[in-house]
């Protein structure tokens, strides 16, 4: 297999970027890239750490991440599996990406920075819904900020319904579960039960 082995090779293949691939990055949020952030409801939040890398989906209500000034990005990690790969990583490291998305929008922000856990407890208060509070708040000092033109999403039809596959064909979490556990864990039985405890601890 051919394999690409120096960054020198690299540009020699792609060439350089062009202009406008350059000037949309910034140091800071812009109102332009608020607007994104304000708009998204879920983001896709990449980590490193001395265990390895993390790309873990984040979702809540739009507007869910909180720009707290022009340069410092503030989100809640609400209930989840308690695997903490992405927040041992970020205190182990810090070093986050985040990918914002809007549905119906072809053009998504990305955010490079470093981030820190807060567990103040005015703050975790503050991101409350239903009256219960995040356990911590990630909060984001942003070292550069750009948006993603559209090809990615075009190309995928992401947002298209014509083009969705049969999703009841996928195997279900519970499956999987079963396989995995060596039918240690009754698959059907966590299907069944997996509506009622999401909803009693989707916050």
């Amino acid at each position: 297999m051919s394999r690409i082995s120096t960054v020198e090779e690299l540009v020699a293949l792609y060439g350089s970027p062009g202009e406008a691939a350059l000037v949309k990055v910034t140091d800071r949020v812009i109102p332009e890239y608020a607007a994104f952030i304000a708009a998204s409801p879920f983001v896709a939040l990449s980590t490193a750490g001395p265990g390895g890398l993390d790309c873990s989906p984040r979702g809540d209500r739009p507007g869910f991440v909180r720009i707290h000034d022009d340069r410092t990005l503030m989100m809640p990690d609400r209930h989840g599996n308690n695997r903490v790969d992405s927040l041992r990583n970020v205190v182990e490291d810090g070093r986050v990406g985040l990918l914002f998305l809007v549905p119906g929008s072809g053009t998504t922000l990305r955010v490079n920075g470093r981030a820190y856990l807060s567990v103040e407890p005015d703050l975790l208060a503050s991101f409350a819904v239903e009256e219960k509070a995040p356990r911590s708040v990630m909060v984001i000092e942003i070292g550069e900020v750009y948006f993603q033109c559209a090809r990615a999403i075009k190309r995928s039809l992401l947002w298209d319904p014509e083009s969705w596959g049969d999703v009841s064909s996928l195997p279900t979490p519970g499956q999987i579960l079963a396989v995995t556990s060596r039918m240690k864990i009754d698959g059907q039985a966590y299907d069944a039960e997996w509506p009622a405890r999401a909803a009693r601890t989707m916050w």
